[in-house]
């Protein structure tokens, strides 16, 4: 299996809701193509940006039904099916596995905590159940457990595991990924907007991006230009929208992603409780940053 098939810019999609509190799937399939008409490499569905946490599975199934008819294999489709159970995780993989995606983004267990070796096993088991691809997705802010770069270095040696969505916040723990990754052809992915430029700098293969919902174009385009090794093109855009890039997580993602999408008139200011839309506060930061921008 080719490990350098996965690089670029892939945004973890929102899912709308309708003022009802029921998935918008109109509006979710306009924000589908919006995606591919801005130039993005890849889509995830069903991400922590999904608040998947909070969708039953009908649901889920009907959003990675019309991704795939919205998308028409223009461009890959990862989905995210992570859970704290493996043997979960490999039943739900089951259920997807003949679907027409490319394969699956898998977070670490969480409140589990497990140890490295039970990391190990779990993505181990995971990957035989299943000849579709693996990202790995580190979190520990979220789950309360950290990959460390030795485990996921022998988690590349399984085949069908082809990169990483590193979210560590650790600079040090993901450039020794990506150092003794090199040669094997593995990607590491950014998972935080604001780290796009200190990583791929690095030799990290793209992002996995909550903020390109809301400007998928520039993210793109940015991602692009550091992937071509055009870092000066690549830091000005970058300084023009790192503030924005801090603002969009001023409260738990995707709080003031959707809160932003609101304001562009892109989408209702709607989430699944326990989530709870953005503070007045944010919003008004929000909005100055739309106003800076000239966003929309």
């Amino acid at each position: 299996m080719n490990k350098s098939i996965i690089f670029g810019c892939g945004t973890a999609l929102i899912t709308p809701f309708t003022k009802k509190g029921e998935v918008d799937y109109i509006t979710y399939s306009n924000l589908v193509i919006r995606q591919i008409i801005n130039g993005i490499d890849f889509l995830v569905v069903l991400g922590t940006t999904g608040e998947s946490a909070c969708l039953n599975f009908e649901e889920k199934i009907k959003l990675i039904k019309i991704t795939i008819d919205v998308v028409e294999k223009k461009i890959p489709i990862y989905v995210g099916v992570g859970s704290n159970c493996t043997y979960d995780t490999i039943k739900i993989i089951k259920k997807l596995d003949n679907m027409p995606i490319d394969g699956y983004l898998v977070v670490t267990p969480y409140y589990n905590k497990p140890t490295q070796v039970g990391l190990y096993n779990h993505f181990q088991m995971i990957a035989e159940n299943t000849q579709k691809s693996i990202i790995m997705y580190n979190i520990p802010a979220r789950t309360g457990v950290n990959l460390s770069a030795d485990t996921c270095i022998k988690l590349t040696e399984i085949k069908n595991i082809i990169a990483i969505k590193e979210a560590s916040n650790n600079y040090i723990q993901v450039v020794d990924i990506i150092k003794r990754t090199n040669a094997n052809n593995f990607a590491v992915l950014a998972g935080n907007d604001n780290e796009i430029l200190s990583l791929i700098a690095s030799g990290a293969r793209g992002i996995i991006s909550a903020v390109s919902n809301v400007i998928p174009q520039e993210m793109s385009i940015l991602t692009n230009k550091l992937l071509k090794n055009d870092i000066k093109t690549a830091q000005k855009i970058f300084y023009q929208y790192i503030d924005f890039f801090n603002s969009c997580f001023l409260e738990t993602n995707p709080i003031p992603i959707k809160a932003i999408m609101h304001e562009i008139g892109l989408i209702e200011n709607i989430l699944r409780t326990p989530l709870y839309p953005a503070h007045k506060d944010t919003i008004s930061i929000l909005k100055q940053d739309i106003k800076n921008l000239n966003l929309f």
